[in-house]
């Protein structure tokens, strides 16, 4: 397989995986997370451990010399989960002391995250990070929600170490402490079907994200946080899970985070199953069809008992029967309790927790998400068909399918010149007969610029609308730097802006580094992370990204919040290599509003 490869998805994949982040900075390098622990965080550099005593007793971190920080890793938020339940808090207390020196396993899942890493069932656990001797200050907490599609990732993956961000917050005079939480993936997770609807263990991924947050805020305070200053924050499918717990429970305010921060996924935790409201045949059968791979339970296909079997076979059985059945094809799904109604729904009534927001995405998304060999209108209507509008959409939208389709493609013309890649940072015009065009196809701009809009660029501009409209503030980026070691026809593609954000400099976990290369790309790509890093610390603070020093940060301009009584469309900021500007947020404006129109009736979110 070639470099080009490793980034660009399959269109069986993409159907399959919609929220796949982009890993073609360090599929070469899953080596690194192989090694053990103690090479890939640094250990004790003091005999004297800091102790922190919570509600259940106490626990006994890690100093940091280094960074001058307390980890206290490997804390459990919960009891060891039942198979397809609901988590339940801890229900225990004990004398003494016990230690948080470890990062925890990872949770099952299915995908090159995992590479590595020992997986359990016994997952559900958190990591802090804190400056040392800011023990009572209540600073704010972020909370970090990993990646990974919902099927794959942990929180010990050490593109996630937030050493980084806290030693930065303590630089600018605004720390913070970190944290960071696993949560069930795939099926243990994401379960779907009548049978998980029925018996309420829809969603329990999102549930187990919500049991962290309520640790959080029961007992932040004694490692020396403000569970009243807490800001949730992710990316791709993290991002997603961001806004999951924003629409949760009809937008209930449970008073566990005040802020809000979503890169590449906040939008509509609902419809990856696409095809209206009434697209429910897909996730049964991916049910049906996962009891009848686990050998202990396929005779019990279709009755009232699968449940029951599936939560008594070993663990390895399930696993192995989720490798041959599909570990990625599972989602969350409106349940009727966790998701009360549909995301547009919500939007439109305003049910969602008003609070400000940083939501974004990159330049270049539809490199991640769009598929090969894209060479004609057939093609792409194919393509189309089979991940945005599938059979039974004429009856939910009383138009025909075929229609619907003529309709979308209405809106992104078959132009070079304003797909993605953009020809600014791809000059290369893809011709009929050149190596390109024999591996991704002719039409492979406005491939990638449909598919990234749908993934993951209208639900963000849907989301900052609604906000705007319900008069809560709200700021979107676009993040717009190609880092180091990804190929120019990619261009800034997913996930690319995490290590800018987490000010990883250092480039741990990824191979590539993001910030080597050559000339000045190394110094300009270190100084716009430190831009960028500092303005999630203002927000995570302040609640606003332009902190005391905006203009000095964003090239003479303010950061402005999302407007609507302007024009359509809100104003945000674009960071690029040498600098940010500020832009009107109507790129692509035709294709993204007929999604937004069409979100609940085609794509059952």
């Amino acid at each position: 397989m070639n470099d080009r490869n490793t980034y660009h998805l399959s269109l069986y994949s993409v159907a399959m995986m919609p929220f796949v982040g982009n890993m073609s900075l360090i599929d070469a390098g899953r080596a690194l997370l192989s090694l053990p622990q103690a090479l890939l965080y640094p250990p004790p550099q003091t005999p004297s451990a800091p102790l922190v005593t919570v509600r259940n007793g106490t626990y006994s971190g890690v100093y940091n010399s280094q960074y001058d920080q307390d980890y206290f890793l490997g804390v459990p938020f919960a009891q060891p989960p039942v198979r397809f339940s609901i988590a339940q808090g801890l229900n225990t207390t004990w004398d003494g002391i016990r230690t948080a020196h470890e990062y925890p396993v990872h949770c099952y899942g299915y995908g090159w995250d995992q590479d590595g890493f020992e997986q359990s069932e016994d997952c559900l656990y958190i990591n802090i990070v804190r400056p040392a001797g800011l023990h009572n200050h209540g600073l704010p907490v972020a909370a970090w929600i990993h990646g990974g599609g919902l099927w794959m990732g942990g929180a010990a993956d050490p593109r996630y170490n937030l050493s980084f961000i806290v030693e930065q917050s303590v630089a600018l005079g605004k720390p913070v402490i970190g944290v960071s939480l696993n949560y069930r993936l795939s099926a243990f997770g994401f379960l779907m079907g009548k049978e998980a609807i029925k018996e309420g263990v829809a969603n329990l991924g999102f549930r187990d994200q919500r049991l962290a947050l309520s640790w959080i805020n029961e007992n932040i305070a004694a490692f020396g946080g403000d569970p009243n200053k807490v800001t949730i924050f992710g990316e791709s499918s993290g991002a997603e899970s961001v806004a999951a717990q924003v629409f949760a429970f009809n937008g209930r305010d449970d008073g566990l985070f005040r802020g809000a921060i979503g890169e590449s996924g906040f939008g509509a935790p609902l419809g990856r199953y696409p095809g209206g409201f009434n697209a429910t045949e897909r996730p049964q059968g991916t049910y049906d069809s996962f009891v009848r791979s686990v050998p202990s339970c396929k005779k019990l296909a279709g009755s009232d008992s699968t449940l029951d079997c599936l939560r008594r076979v070993p663990s390895e059985e399930i696993d192995l029967a989720l490798r041959s059945s599909g570990g990625q094809s599972w989602a969350p799904v409106l349940d009727g309790d966790f998701f009360a109604d549909y995301t547009t729904n919500q939007l439109a009534s305003g049910r969602f927790l008003k609070i400000p927001i940083l939501i974004g995405a990159n330049t270049d998304e539809g490199t991640s998400f769009g598929f090969r060999r894209v060479d004609d209108d057939d093609d792409l209507r194919a393509g189309i068909k089979v991940m945005m509008i599938p059979y039974g959409v004429e009856k939910t939208t009383g138009k025909i399918r075929d229609g619907l389709v003529d309709e979308l493609l209405e809106r992104y013309p078959n132009n070079q010149s304003i797909g993605i890649p953009s020809l600014e940072t791809w000059p290369h015009v893809i011709q009929p007969g050149d190596g390109y065009a024999e591996e991704f196809g002719l039409q492979y701009r406005r491939d990638n610029a449909i598919f990234g809009d749908y993934v993951m660029q209208y639900q963000r501009r849907r989301a900052n609308k609604a906000w705007a409209k319900h008069g809560v503030p709200s700021y979107v980026y676009r993040f717009n730097i190609r880092p180091n070691g990804q190929p120019p026809e990619a261009g800034v593609g997913h996930f690319q802006e995490v290590a800018f954000v987490f000010h990883n400099t250092n480039g741990d976990g990824y191979e590539p580094n993001p910030f080597g290369g050559n000339g000045t790309y190394p110094a300009d790509a270190k100084a716009m992370s430190k831009t960028i890093s500092t303005a999630w610390i203002n927000f995570i603070n302040d609640l606003d990204p332009n902190g005391d020093s905006g203009p000095e940060l964003f090239n003479g301009n303010k950061w402005p919040t999302y407007e609507l009584s302007g024009g359509p469309n809100g104003k945000g900021v674009v960071f690029n290599i040498n600098g940010t500007h500020i832009e009107v947020d109507d790129w692509r404006a035709g294709g993204m509003e007929w999604m937004a129109e069409h979100a609940l009736t085609v794509f059952g979110n």
